[in-house]
């Protein structure tokens, strides 16, 4: 899952999108508002953390425009300011929690986790397709009640064609979802994913089965 990190402390930052990618996150980071509202309509983003404090313009007047452009985008505020107004403010303006620094990785994950929980949100207790079963809090996949191993990259991969089941997905909504616009897939390496991918679900049994669709791209479906 991809998120956009709104942060202009540089050191804070490199720290939380650490943090955020040992949990297998891709994260873009940006520093100001206007980067931020370009980002958001350039690219689509499962989950956005905002600060409030950035050089250009109010973090609450980007949470406007973000939400004009993605309306169904959460969003989560982390900021230092911690006075009950602001909280309400942020709250009310259509972010969807409000933390207050510092705060501790491992609870924005949780925070992360739990708005992509939501009803509409994109991230289920256990996804589902055939006899795979794909369990998104520890990250664990079994398929036909054996534990399947997989990198992180096919983990990452086997989520979004879990979650996109039965929808047609191009190499350019895969590059989209799973690379970050600082760290582009090299070339072939998502056929060569895919492909790896394809291989270890049918090796283990697998019922659902990634099929290629020439020049269009690849889907998931129930094998019939």
């Amino acid at each position: 899952m991809r998120l956009l990190y709104v942060e202009d402390n540089e050191k804070l930052a490199q720290n939380i999108c650490a943090g955020l990618q040992k949990s297998s996150f891709t994260v873009d980071v940006v520093s100001t508002g206007e980067d931020a509202i370009h980002a958001v309509k350039s690219y689509d983003y499962d989950a956005i953390i905002l600060d409030l404090g950035l050089p250009d313009m109010d973090g609450l007047m980007v949470l406007k425009e973000i939400k004009l452009a993605k309306s169904e985008t959460p969003v989560i505020i982390c900021t230092a300011r911690d006075a009950l107004d602001d909280r309400l403010k942020g709250l009310n303006s259509g972010s969807d929690d409000y933390m207050v620094k510092p705060f501790d990785v491992s609870e924005l994950v949780a925070r992360v986790k739990a708005v992509l929980r939501r009803p509409g949100g994109v991230l289920g207790l256990v996804l589902d397709a055939g006899n795979i079963h794909f369990h998104t809090i520890d990250r664990s996949v079994e398929i036909a009640g054996k534990t399947a191993k997989l990198s992180k990259r096919e983990l990452d991969l086997l989520e979004l064609f879990m979650r996109r089941k039965g929808r047609i997905q191009s190499k350019d909504a895969i590059e989209n979802a799973l690379y970050g616009f600082n760290a582009p897939p090299s070339l072939n390496a998502i056929e060569v994913a895919t492909h790896r991918l394809r291989k270890k679900l049918q090796d283990l049994g697998a019922t659902s089965k990634i099929q290629t669709l020439r020049g269009i791209g690849y889907i998931l479906e129930d094998d019939s």
